[in-house]
């Protein structure tokens, strides 16, 4: 058996055209455009790069777009101040502040002070209560949980009944992807560093979402025959041979996962295309809530 691979670029880009025409039948209409505002506090090359994709792509779909790039050291009180100002901005629909901050910053306050109806990043605690409440609809699902939902549902759309392994239990992405697992009628099992027989819980799982941060973590011979892999790892590994001195890796041994899974995402190329389109997508859906 070969797996399936998941294209997360092509589905990216199936969902930016989708975006981009609404915003193109806005102008037409002369209604306005939705606006994003990214804030990047210090030199994370890694963050940099992400804001840097997200601002091109917001150009590329006709979004209007705010960059704001804060110094390493910057007061809490700064950063906050700044967030409240672009919540009374009526140009701006989304705000979204790279994560991670700088260990000075208290990451709860900022997501605090966004407002939830700006919250394109769904990561609010209103919005991230509402998504744990069964018959209450956040105003945003997070982005790269929509994402891999998105994939899953991509080659097999309905899911009800299936048992998910979901490894890693950030709040950014591990936590909010088996609530929405759940909503979509899966039994998820939220795994992390001290879960027990974690290669038993992988090999009855239909579903697995390994997002640890931990390079070759899920073994091939974990992977149930024909199971659906989301790869959510983006690891650096020293490489001699690769002209940047390294190679992005996920957290799944992808050479011998291919052979047992029936679909499986690549890394790179997988989830993280995807977290940017589904950032543009909650971003035109802010401006519904003008």
């Amino acid at each position: 058996m070969t797996a399936e691979i998941i294209d997360g670029k092509k589905l990216a880009e199936n969902i930016k055209q989708e975006v981009k025409a609404a915003i193109e039948e806005r102008v037409r209409q002369q209604l306005p455009v939705p606006g994003l505002a990214t804030v990047l506090v210090g030199n994370n090359p890694a963050s940099r790069t992400y804001v840097a994709s997200k601002i091109k792509t917001t150009a590329d779909l006709g979004i209007h777009s705010l960059s704001y790039e804060l110094e390493e050291n910057c007061p809490q009180d700064k950063l906050v101040s700044l967030i409240e100002e672009l919540n009374q901005n009526q140009d701006i629909q989304g705000i979204l502040v790279q994560l991670p901050l700088p260990d000075h910053l208290s990451e709860d306050r900022v997501m605090h002070t966004i407002s939830p109806k700006k919250d394109v990043d769904g990561l609010h605690p209103y919005n991230a209560g509402l998504l744990t409440r069964k018959y209450s609809e956040p105003l945003f699902y997070p982005c790269t949980p929509s994402g891999i939902i998105h994939m899953i549902q991509s080659v097999c759309p309905d899911i009800s009944g299936m048992d998910a392994a979901v490894i890693g239990r950030s709040s950014i992405v591990g936590m909010p992807t088996a609530m929405m697992l759940s909503r979509c009628n899966t039994t998820p099992t939220i795994c992390h560093s001290q879960t027990r027989h974690l290669d038993e819980v992988c090999r009855e799982s239909d579903i697995v979402v390994a997002a640890a941060g931990s390079p070759g973590l899920v073994r091939g011979e974990w992977i149930k025959p024909g199971a659906i892999v989301i790869d959510v790892g983006i690891n650096h590994i020293p490489d001699k041979t690769s002209p940047r001195g390294y190679r992005l890796v996920g957290d799944v041994e992808f050479d011998e996962a291919v052979k047992r899974a029936g679909a499986i995402s690549p890394v790179p190329g997988g989830v993280g295309p995807m977290t940017i389109a589904m950032l543009m997508a909650n971003t035109l859906k802010a401006i519904e809530y003008r």
